[in-house]
């Protein structure tokens, strides 16, 4: 634990992959719980290319679910890598999902209208063929996707 919050103080992304490890194979809640606490707090846009990498690692499909959650708990810029959360909310459970449609709702960045065009077809196939708490979430994304702001908003 004391390592942790010194890797919390420090940011060392050096260290990130050996908690990714730990965090997967320890049993301790207070550590997995002091983990997930500082990759929700990461400020280092370095960092959003390992978390993706650990996301869509199927090594970590345990803790998937609380690692996307910290993607839009740390508010870091994931806008690059919309379509991975796109495929969470298609393909993944309605929890993993739910959190992955949260860090779509909080992206920010400029998209490109291709990019943007080809992940409303992708949205509107799988509307086609998934479960009433799915569709949901896909619908809403229809509208969410096209309306992601260029610069980060903050709420007062």
């Amino acid at each position: 634990m004391e390592t942790i919050e010194k890797i919390r103080e420090s940011g060392n992304l050096l260290i990130m992959e050996g908690l990714l490890d730990l965090l997967h194979d320890t049993s301790f809640p207070e550590i997995k719980k002091s983990i997930l606490n500082l990759f929700s707090e990461l400020k280092n846009e370095k960092s959003v290319t390992l978390l993706i990498s650990a996301i869509t690692n199927e090594k970590y499909k345990e803790e998937q679910k609380e690692l996307v959650a910290c993607c839009w708990q740390n508010g870091l810029n994931y806008t690059e890598y919309l379509s991975v959360f796109i495929e969470l909310v298609i393909h993944e459970s309605f929890l993993t999902a739910f959190e992955a449609f949260t860090v779509i709702e909080n992206m920010y960045g400029n998209i490109p209208d291709e990019v943007i065009n080809q992940e409303i077809i992708k949205i509107e196939k799988s509307l086609l063929n998934t479960n009433e708490e799915k569709a949901y979430l896909l619908k809403g994304l229809l509208t969410i996707i096209r309306e992601i702001p260029e610069e980060q908003e903050f709420l007062d």
